[in-house]
Formats: structure tokens, C-alpha cells, sequence
């Protein structure tokens, strides 16, 4: 059973990433790469100020990488990425519009 998963991995990786390779998947890889930084942005602030902190460009990050992976899902048809990354944008925007109202509170208050 290994040694035939051994012969059957690569031609399943080279259908997967040579094969259907276009325009689309590679649009994907970058969403999925934008994406992804995000947390390598929060995790270098973090690390800069010594404890848990979400850096406003976290959310714009996410709200980019979000919305070229929805793209990606209305393009390749796939339901599971729309339903997850039409959510997951709109709770994105609601973060963003949370904090600049808590700026523009904090400024009238001053």
C-alpha cells in the first residue's frame, strides 16, 4: 500500500500543480499567499512589542486575501471556499469599521 502512494504522489501532484495549471490557480496561490502573510505580519508586531497585538494592516491583509480567494471560489465553482470567505470578509470589514469608530471616539474624547 506505501509503495503504490509512492508511485501514485507524484503523478497526483504533477496533474494537480503542472497539468491544471492557468491563470486561475496561480491567481489562487497568490490569494492564499496574501492571505497567509497576514499572519506573519501579526506574528513579527507581536514579537515587536512583547505581547499578542493585531496590527491594522492584519485586517486589511485579511480582507484582501479574502476577497482574491472569493474570487477564486466564484471561478472555479467551489462552494465551500465562497461560503467560508464571503463570511469570513464580512466579519473582516466589521473589525475594521469597530476600530476606526473606536479611533474617531477616542480623538472626540480627547
Amino acid at each position: 500500500m506505501l509503495i503504490q502512494l509512492a508511485h501514485d504522489l507524484p503523478d497526483y501532484f504533477y496533474d494537480v500543480f503542472v497539468t491544471r495549471m492557468d491563470f486561475w490557480l496561480v491567481f489562487g496561490i497568490v490569494a492564499q499567499v496574501v492571505f497567509g502573510s497576514r499572519f506573519i505580519l501579526q506574528w513579527i508586531a507581536s514579537e515587536r512589542a512583547g505581547r499578542s497585538v493585531m496590527p491594522l494592516s492584519f485586517w486589511f491583509l485579511s480582507i484582501l486575501g479574502g476577497l482574491m480567494t472569493l474570487v477564486y471560489g466564484f471561478v472555479r465553482r467551489e462552494p465551500v471556499i465562497i461560503i467560508g470567505q464571503g463570511l469570513s470578509t464580512g466579519i473582516y470589514l466589521r473589525n475594521l469599521a469597530l476600530i476606526f469608530r473606536e479611533r474617531r471616539r477616542r480623538r472626540s474624547g480627547a
